[in-house]
């Protein structure tokens, strides 16, 4: 969820991969992410009160420190032998990076678990501006992540005077390589049909773009023009088995001179972000079916890459032996669009 959304003192519920979540910030302004059910009468503890240390629960005032261990219990009488810091609520990683509170939850299988960084939005200056997107999708996490990877949709999807139309179509190659956890887009001359790339130029130097997917859901852009750049990234979160989040994120140092330049950044993101939320909307409404998928060479390789890049991780977590990357070295990809 966005850091905005949680200020001192506060707690608010989250669902993530099914899982509720109660997400506060106490008195020293760090968050915390708990199992939002109490394990006293399974009340949600985000209805309850927290003043900053404590978490209390609304419905028969159990409280909670920042660990988890029940602190105190109002029913019990002088005298009673109930040790409550031995109950507990469970408790999960918690960050805050990029404007954003990020919650690790471990899957439970892995044979030697670690603690992955959070991830960090590419920042190449220390002036810059940042804002966020996010929309929601009825539609599972791999059928979303496999949209936002794939590179072909643009010219029907995202149609538009000031992006794509199917008459721009052309053949396009790209190279990629393999990187931990994921695959690039390697460091290339923005596709000249895609318009908003052509106002860096502007600034008279090379622009290229690098794109990225890092498992499990991560897909950042960075563009450069000379001393000038623009850093996105796209996330697709799982909320239920059902239902993701689309979440965008963009910082960049150059036009400044544009008035309310986050503004139309937002507007046209949020455009943008709802033709997709469109397409795969009614895109799940076949996938109930639950048809066979003909994936294709070219453009659709990067979802067969997502696929492998998934069971490949899944085995390394749960054998203990180190991932074996589906993408051996570098290779190049056409496709029209």
């Amino acid at each position: 969820m966005l850091a905005s959304e949680i200020r001192p003192g506060t707690v608010k519920a989250q669902l993530l991969l099914g899982m509720p979540l109660a997400i506060c910030r106490d008195s020293q302004k760090r968050t915390f992410a708990f199992r939002d059910i109490c394990p006293h009468r399974g009340m949600p503890l985000s209805y309850g009160r927290f003043d900053g240390d404590r978490l209390e629960c609304s419905y028969h005032g159990w409280q909670f420190d920042m660990s988890g261990r029940c602190r105190h219990i109002p029913a019990l009488v002088d005298g009673a032998t109930l040790q409550t810091e031995k109950i507990g609520v469970t408790t999960y990683p918690c960050a805050e990076q990029d404007g954003y509170i990020w919650v690790y939850l471990p899957d439970g299988h892995e044979k030697n678990p670690t603690l992955p960084e959070v991830p960090r939005l590419p920042l190449l200056s220390d002036h810059y501006r940042l804002f966020h997107v996010s929309i929601m999708l009825r539609c599972s996490i791999d059928d979303g992540v496999v949209g936002l990877v794939d590179p072909a949709h643009g010219a029907f999807v995202h149609q538009s005077l000031w992006w794509r139309t199917p008459k721009s179509i052309h053949e396009k190659a790209k190279n990629f390589e393999p990187i931990p956890g994921g695959f690039r887009m390697t460091s290339h001359t923005p596709s000249r049909n895609s318009g908003p790339y052509r106002l860096l130029k502007a600034y008279g130097d090379q622009l290229t773009t690098t794109i990225d997917f890092v498992l499990p859901n991560l897909r950042p852009e960075l563009v450069q023009c000379g001393p000038y750049w623009v850093s996105m990234r796209t996330t697709v979160t799982p909320i239920t088995e059902h239902e993701c989040r689309m979440d965008f994120c963009a910082a960049w140092n150059c036009f400044r001179w544009v008035p309310f330049s986050k503004t139309l950044f937002r507007f046209f993101a949020r455009v943008f972000l709802n033709q997709d939320k469109r397409i795969m909307e009614r895109q799940a409404l076949g996938l109930r079916y639950k048809p066979p998928l003909m994936l294709l060479d070219g453009a659709d390789t990067p979802a067969k890459w997502y696929y492998k890049l998934k069971a490949a991780h899944l085995a390394a977590s749960q054998s203990g032996r180190p991932m074996e990357h589906p993408l051996q070295g570098p290779v190049t990809l056409r496709w029209r669009t």
